[in-house]
């Protein structure tokens, strides 16, 4: 059989050969590049010459290309279009994979190598950047148990491999119960849908051939309007109960032991590397450092939070009254009653907007925010294979010079994971001649015709966006410090400081038009738009904190025992004082960002931390009354963007703003001031 991912990748700019790769290809291709990563790493730690940088760590970035480019096409097909063959590959991978860097991280005479030259660090008279990927490896290594021996050591290794499998099993069992629950409808049970809610759910019938007219998934792009809009309460009830119980059905999907093993084997692997818990052992490479900075945060946020919400949803009960409904306000009815409620009071609704609001202009949108902010410019490729018919991909230059690909995957599919996300199938580098990056973004819209977005789903666009903008613009020599590949409570400020840009009147004045009239959107309608921005802004942080600080809790036990995940979570909840109308944005059984694997795992509240860098930092574009100012955008370019993980993350904020963040403009970007 020939393997493409043994070949040189011929395709214009190396681009995956995606019409001939198959799920048959990835186990030898996994096979032969552990065992090349396996030959590196031996002749690195087993050379007879003293340590060198070029010798060890420049030899290590060099290391496991094969086994890169094959994770990295892999892991991306496994999330976005994924079927039972990769899903047996990924189960039977993620213990192999664990063990294979618990092998390098854990071996004794490499370590020694990566030690002497840190402890010699200064000597070596190396630059900047080359003295930072030194660090960071000498902290990486560390981290994993480099400095651990025997029994301690051996029981590490056991932790990261079952941690591998159980974050793999939690993904996949949310998965199946999205694909499981399918609720058809008839013409009578869409009462109240818009019409673009109704197309909508008309494409899900067909594509999940079901004999109805109409269907909802628990994809949150198909919840969320039937949530909002269907005058049906039973119906709503319904739905909402099938999409918060993903994960935690009576069925082989049910993700409840899982949490609880996932939560024990992280507070065993924080004691074991000397920390009180994981929470505190996860934080401590963070810019926060500490949880009780990160917690500090959401307490000074959430009083103010809670009674912004209370105060909704004394007004939604009010409106539920004054429809004659004899009910106390349930989580199932906010999105609904909010609807009619911002409609009253700001003569807006999603009806209204989302016309004007399609995606092929919205996608248009955030390549010129681009290029007026950092010049870029993009141009579809029709030449390249794709690995979905819905994918699109474009090549991004800058003053004419090739920057990288980006491929856009935007539509909802049974095959593709929950939520949104930016991955890379190349990541950028310089260190033995510049290699350009390859970056994709999926998002979960509502695939009809036309495809049009809540304003809500533009952001998401707009912040997926900005995370392709921080794999795209790096400039880094190190693979290990290039784009992403930065503190967690720093990643998400590329991605939040972009979402700005959608507010802007000249953004929407241009590209919000209308799909069937083409005409712009009128001024009063932006207006309007902008002037409820912060309507709901209660609830929505309040979803948003109860999933942080129950993240925070779980990863913060000392004495984890036997878990009883529900009455922990509720108990967790209970501490805060969580109003019963507003539940958790993700409740543990499906919170992929903290038990799917363990990149947001007592993280979760990075997005608000990020949030104040993000909105301190457009406040620097506002100050000069220009949301594209040059020499701001400059800035942003050079200190954020392009920068990677080349430096201190708050330094590089600090050169960037010129000053400490403040969290002024988050509170009251948020109307919580």
């Amino acid at each position: 059989m020939t393997n493409p991912f043994f070949e040189t990748w011929s395709l214009p700019f190396g681009a995956p050969p995606f019409d001939r790769i198959t799920p048959e290809h990835f186990g030898p291709a996994f096979e032969r590049g552990l065992r090349e990563h396996r030959a590196e790493i031996a002749a690195i730690a087993d050379n007879p010459t003293p340590p060198s940088f070029e010798n060890t760590i420049v030899a290590l970035e060099e290391s496991g290309r094969l086994l890169t480019r094959v994770d990295l096409v892999f892991s991306n097909l496994a999330s976005s279009h994924t079927n039972d063959a990769l899903q047996a590959i990924e189960r039977e991978m993620a213990p192999v994979l664990a063990r294979h860097w618990n092998e390098i991280y854990l071996n004794e005479r490499l370590f020694r190598r990566i030690d002497a030259l840190f402890n010699d660090r200064l000597a070596l008279k190396l630059d900047g950047e080359s003295l930072r990927v030194l660090e960071r490896y000498h902290l990486d290594f560390v981290r994993a148990g480099a400095k651990l021996e025997g029994k301690a050591r051996a029981r590490l290794a056991e932790i990261s491999e079952r941690l591998a499998s159980l974050g793999t099993d939690f993904s996949q069992n949310v998965l199946a119960d999205e694909q499981d629950f399918v609720l058809p409808l008839s013409e009578e049970e869409v009462a109240g849908l818009p019409d673009y809610a109704r197309a909508a759910a008309e494409e899900t019938a067909k594509e999940r051939s079901v004999d109805a007219p109409f269907a909802i998934t628990t994809a949150r792009s198909s919840v969320e309007p039937f949530l909002q809009f269907a005058s049906r309460r039973d119906l709503r009830e319904r739905v909402f109960r099938a999409w918060t119980a993903r994960g935690n059905n009576n069925n082989s999907h049910n993700n409840l032991g899982i949490v609880a093993e996932t939560v024990k084997l992280r507070s065993e692997r924080a004691r074991l590397l000397g920390y009180p818990t994981f929470a505190h052992f996860k934080l401590a490479d963070t810019m926060a450092k500490t949880p009780a900075a990160a917690r500090g945060l959401l307490e000074e946020v959430w009083p103010r939070a809670r009674k912004r919400a209370e105060e909704e949803r004394d007004a939604l009960q009010e409106r539920v009254r004054e429809d004659g409904g004899n009910f106390e306000l349930a989580p199932w009815d906010w999105r609904y009653y909010a609807e009619k409620v911002r409609k009253e009071k700001f003569d807006l609704d999603e009806q209204e907007i989302k016309p004007y609001l399609q995606l092929p202009k919205m996608i248009e949108a955030a390549f010129y925010t681009a290029s007026r902010l950092f010049g870029l410019t993009f141009h579809e490729r029709h030449d390249l294979p794709l690995y979905h018919p819905d994918v699109r991909v474009f090549e991004v230059r800058r003053n004419e010079e090739h920057v990288g690909l980006f491929y856009g995957d935007y539509f909802a599919r049974p095959s593709k994971r929950g939520g949104a996300w930016m991955s890379s199938f190349r990541e950028q580098e310089n260190l033995k001649g510049w290699v350009a990056p390859i970056v994709v973004n999926n998002c979960n819209f509502p695939k009809s015709e036309p495809a049009l977005l809540s304003f809500d789903e533009a952001r998401t666009l707009f912040h997926e966006f900005g995370h392709g903008l921080h794999g795209l613009l790096s400039r880094v020599r190190y693979p290990r410090l290039s784009g992403t590949n930065v503190a967690r409570d720093f990643v998400e400020l590329p991605s939040q400081i972009f979402e700005h840009w959608l507010e802007e009147p000249e953004i929407l004045e241009r590209f919000a038009v209308h799909a069937q009239s083409g005409k712009p959107m009128p001024k009063s309608l932006l207006e309007r738009l902008v002037r409820a921005r912060n309507f709901n802004q209660g609830f929505a942080t309040v979803e948003f904190l109860a999933s942080a600080f129950v993240d925070l809790d779980f990863h913060a036990l000392q004495d984890v025992g036997d878990i009883d995940v529900a009455a922990f979570e509720a108990k967790s909840l209970a501490k805060i004082g969580q109003p019963k109308e507003i539940v958790m944005r993700h409740a543990s059984p499906h919170f992929s960002h903290a038990f799917q694997g363990d990149g947001y795992s007592a993280g979760y509240y990075s997005y608000m931390w990020s949030e104040v860098l993000d909105a301190d930092g457009f406040a620097a574009f506002k100050e000069t009354k220009d949301a594209f100012d040059p020499a701001v955008a400059k800035r942003l370019y050079d200190f954020v963007y392009s920068s990677g993980g080349t430096r201190d993350f708050g330094e590089a904020y600090r050169q960037f703003r010129g000053r400490e963040p403040k969290i002024d403009a988050l509170l009251e970007g948020r109307g919580l001031a």
